[in-house]
This record gives structure tokens, sequence and C-alpha cells, in this order.
């Protein structure tokens, strides 16, 4: 089970506190297509982690659907590919002054 908290910054409406204080109390289902992890999981997913650290800040980016079909063809790890293109289109970036 995780447990996340949120920073000092954020700010929930009543409705969303209220949600948060329901969800609480549900039971967790497990189902075939969500098995409850056993320690051998739990373990190759840290593993997996330790293995490729996250290097930035989670950012939600909209594409279009061509683009996003377009880097699918390059690889089962295209949004680390779509990372490293926009990194490289950043750094190269340079507006007129």
């Amino acid at each position: 089970m995780v447990t996340f908290e949120l920073n000092h910054t954020a700010v929930l409406t009543n409705t969303e506190k209220q949600l948060i204080t329901k969800a609480k109390e549900l039971p967790v289902v497990y189902d075939e297509d969500s098995p409850e992890m056993t320690d051998e999981m739990e373990k190759a997913f840290i593993s997996a982690r330790e293995a490729k650290p996250f290097h930035g800040e989670p950012l939600t980016l909209y594409v279009s659907s061509a683009t996003l079909e377009k880097v699918k063809n390059m690889g089962t790890d295209y949004l680390t590919i779509l990372e490293k293109l926009l990194d490289k289109a950043v750094a190269e970036y340079n507006p007129i002054p």
C-alpha cells in the first residue's frame, strides 16, 4: 500500500476532502488485472526504479495523435525518446530577440 501526503501548498475543496475521507474507508480489491503485490514483485519494482531513476519533474504534455503514433513506432521506451527530443529541442531553441 502506498501512502501519499500532499505538500503544505496543496489546497483542497471540501468535496475533495470528503472524497479522500470516504476513499480511506473503502476496502482494497484485488483482481486478475491488479493482483496483490508479492514480496518478489515489490523487490522487482524497487530494483527497476533503482536501475532507471527518475531524473526530472513530472509533466503532463499533450501531443497530437500523429506525433504519438510516430514516436511509439520508435520503440517501447517512447516516453524516454520524447523526453530526449524535448530536451534537445529546448537546448537548441534560439528565439529571435
